[in-house]
């Protein structure tokens, strides 16, 4: 092959695995996991091999386990959960994360690692400094928390990750209710806790490092909080002013994230440069359909977010409406269903390098997708 031969062909391959893996059957497939496992074995050289694994808590205590090195997310959740005593049935609504901890005592959010992925091996080849594997709940409704309270272990998580997540302000209560929610700590009222937290703001959002956006200027500043159905952006204005603007995923029909890294064509393998992503959505407003851009590093993490916010909307629907049935992937293996009808049409993609691809100026690379391809 020509070099451009072998970048086209790598380009295709790349978005086929995008592609398939976001099939809820291939995630199914015994076959398919076990190809997905072997490539990162070997794309990093890794025997298979008993290792311990240092899993943090959301109270930031680790947990040293004893794991394979071939063993996948799945299979680690499975072993942390029972080594809590967190019930079988209630484990799809934790998952585990790539976290970044600071010398300040900050923490980043890489990334929501999938089923299939290796949490050794994605240590192993993070590129992220004082990266760690860590526990947190992987739901963005606040109301699913009624879900888990029979369960002595997951109130001890969400009671962790709330004290947290309030201590770190991402989830910011008024002065009243941060007086209450200490008292109520003080007390060990675990429950009452967080029955008062779901009245908190941004109580049970995934809130991303500070980044930029488009909008309403290129390179404003911005913090998004995302969950309760909703992506909650804090954009800092040129003039430092602060704008706060709520886009409801009820008004988000698509989003796409691009790779804007530059590469260096070469007789042998190629280096990227700078790794940069931007994640857009398309949204209405005004009874027009617009594109909100975020340049951030966690475009996968967000985007993971939207598409789980999305299948938490269609379970809640379907409950609402029984002859109603959906298929929900992030639910796992046992939990299947059927969707017949839904009023929101989305759809998600990811695309390599913005240097190849074509943007009409009306409706950018949607234009030739037709509305039953969505």
């Amino acid at each position: 092959m020509t070099t451009s031969m072998a970048n086209e062909r790598r380009d295709q391959l790349e978005q086929y695995l995008q592609t398939v893996t976001a099939d809820p059957d291939v995630l199914r497939s015994d076959v398919s996991i076990e190809f997905l496992r072997l490539v990162q074995l070997r794309t990093f050289n890794i025997l298979t091999q008993k290792v311990s694994l240092d899993v943090f808590l959301p109270d930031g205590r680790s947990m040293k386990v004893d794991i394979l090195t071939s063993d996948t997310a799945e299979r680690v959740l499975e072993v942390v959960s029972h080594r809590l005593g967190l019930c079988r049935e209630l484990i799809g609504y934790f998952g585990l994360f790539l976290l970044q901890f600071y010398k300040n005592g900050k923490l980043s959010v890489v990334k929501k690692l999938a089923d299939f992925e290796l949490p050794y091996v994605s240590l192993q080849s993070s590129e992220v400094e004082n990266c760690k594997a860590g526990l947190r709940k992987w739901y963005l409704d606040p109301a699913l928390d009624s879900m888990l309270m029979d369960c002595r272990a997951a109130v001890d998580l969400l009671f962790m990750q709330a004290v947290q997540d309030i201590k770190k302000e991402w989830a910011k209560p008024t002065p009243a209710q941060r007086e209450e929610l200490e008292a109520l700590q003080k007390e060990e009222n675990q429950t009452k806790f967080l029955e008062l937290s779901r009245d908190v703001q941004h109580y049970g959002c995934m809130q991303l490092d500070p980044c930029t956006c488009d909008s309403p200027e290129p390179g404003c500043g911005v913090v998004l909080s995302v969950g309760n159905n909703a992506i909650s952006c804090c954009i800092t204005l040129p003039d430092n002013q602060t704008q706060e603007v709520l886009f409801q995923m009820s008004r988000v029909k698509c989003w796409q994230v691009t790779f804007l890294g530059t590469l260096l064509d070469m007789d042998g393998p190629q280096r990227t440069l700078n790794q940069n992503l931007e994640l857009r959505f398309q949204y209405s407003e005004d009874s027009r359909w617009q594109w909100f851009v975020i340049y951030t590093k966690q475009a996968f993490l967000l985007s993971s977010c939207l598409k789980k916010m999305i299948s938490e909307k269609k379970v809640k629907l379907a409950a609402e409406n029984p002859e109603m049935q959906i298929e929900v992937p992030e639910q796992g293996k046992s939990k299947r269903h059927q969707i017949q009808q839904s009023q929101q049409k989305n759809y998600s993609s990811f695309l390599l390098r913005k240097s190849k691809i074509k943007r009409a100026d009306d409706d950018c690379v949607f234009g030739t997708i037709k509305e039953e391809d969505l």
